[in-house]
């Protein structure tokens, strides 16, 4: 199967596990084994299950490119987004991008779907299932419907007519008791089509087929959904029923339903808790007693304590904040603000084994790294360093550097001091070495 995941969401939801960097789909929260994996690498693990030839794709925001790169390894595709365009943009860019630079011919059949649905292995072999009907042609677009477990306001309709088809998004509760009872499906934006046939709206709609055009004028494109603007108006649509298991896990109370421990990271519950969540990111345990009905979760970024049923409405609340993102995950590992002055920002650093920064400098700050853990090798102005526990570097401004892990990783706490530390301030170069 030829599949682009649908990638974006700015984060406020659940906060504060995520940010405008880190969206819902890169939060560690579903057991695997020893450890824990996030909504993106459990789908990506079930496609490569159910379809291990299968060739997956990315749409994404730039924001968001190293934290895929970090979770699911460089071999996938990535289409990023210049900017915030809506699906239907990032659709047709992906297509573009397919075509483009990987090559893949128009008549290509290709699924779109979000990247975060919570799924089981069923909801795959379905997409093979819609992706099969693309390549016989058995209609301009192959949607997928999901059969409702509820009567829910929150999600958009696919409702059988005599000649069709319509589409109804978000209707009262009332009225979606009214489409189950018709037979109407849940619409999750599953799609098949062959790649033609994408990039033929685009140039329609958007002016542009070509990936060098999209890119160049990204930020002029409408800003519109694809259902909007293609599917609600397309006569030639097929749709085939998904009746397993799916949810969309975009609030905290709906998240803690899929969840399979009641306490991740360093918590105490107490026997009389009742319908608690916990999840806590910190390095300082978490105490919960008497409690009932209630999600709580910490991380650098923040502490939420909140009613579940309350918790879907903090999204005009923590709009509100506004501080610098305190953890982030990138290509070669990630990093966790410690502390914060007007003249100063410490920051832990964890490069993942064999891994390196880029070569880069800075204009306007020092850098001072303290090695804690691991070993490695550090580039200071094109000289080599060996890196061991108790090493301190010291790099004045304008000076270029980079770290590259051992094979244990290594862990570096950085001390940047300067007037204007900004993440705007820096070059990068390419490594002597």
């Amino acid at each position: 199967m030829n599949i682009i995941l649908l990638s974006g969401g700015s984060g406020k939801r659940l906060w504060p596990l995520s940010n405008d960097i880190r969206s819902k789909q890169f939060i560690k929260i579903f057991r695997r084994g020893d450890g824990y994996e996030s909504m993106v690498q459990r789908v990506y693990r079930q496609i490569m299950t159910v379809a291990p030839d299968s060739s997956v794709t990315v749409a994404t925001s730039r924001s968001q490119v190293s934290a895929l790169h970090n979770q699911l390894g460089t071999d996938i595709g990535v289409s990023v987004e210049p900017c915030r365009r809506d699906t239907f943009p990032a659709i047709a860019l992906a297509a573009a991008y397919l075509h483009d630079i990987k090559g893949m011919s128009e008549n290509e059949a290709v699924i779109v779907c979000p990247v975060d649905p919570y799924v089981e292995d069923e909801y795959f072999r379905c997409l093979q299932k819609i992706f099969d009907a693309a390549r016989r042609d058995e209609a301009n677009l192959i949607l997928m419907g999901i059969a409702p477990t509820y009567p829910s306001d929150k999600y958009g309709y696919i409702i059988p007519t005599a000649s069709g088809f319509s589409f109804t998004e978000k209707p009262t509760a009332k009225r979606a008791a009214e489409l189950v009872a018709q037979g109407a499906l849940w619409n999750g934006g599953v799609f098949a089509c062959k790649l033609k046939y994408i990039l033929d709206k685009s140039k329609k709609f958007l002016g542009f087929d070509t990936h060098a055009e999209m890119v160049a004028n990204y930020e002029t494109l409408k800003k519109i959904s694809f259902d909007y603007a293609v599917v609600e108006h397309e006569s030639s649509l097929a749709v085939v029923r998904y009746s397993g298991t799916w949810k969309d896990l975009g609030t905290w109370n709906t998240l803690a339903e899929a969840m399979e421990e009641h306490a991740v990271g360093n918590v105490i519950l107490s026997d009389n808790c009742e319908n608690v969540h916990v999840i806590n990111e910190l390095d300082i345990p978490i105490l919960a007693t008497g409690l009932r009905d209630a999600i709580i979760s910490a991380s650098p970024e923040g502490i939420i304590v909140s009613d579940k049923r309350q918790s879907s409405y903090i999204k005009p609340l923590v709009e509100n904040i506004h501080q610098q993102v305190m953890f982030a995950e990138k290509s070669w590992g990630s990093y966790r603000v410690i502390d914060v002055e007007d003249e100063s920002l410490t920051v832990k650093v964890t490069l993942n084994p064999g891994h390196r920064m880029n070569y880069h400098s800075h204009e306007r700050r020092n850098e001072i790294w303290n090695v804690i853990s691991g070993s490695g090798v550090a580039i200071i102005d094109g000289a080599k360093k060996s890196l061991k526990p108790g090493d301190v570097i010291t790099m004045p401004a304008g000076v270029k550097h980079t770290a590259i892990a051992g094979v244990s990783g290594l862990q570096m706490v950085e001390v940047q001091l300067g007037r204007d530390i900004s993440v705007e301030d820096k070059k990068k170069f390419t490594a002597p070495i």
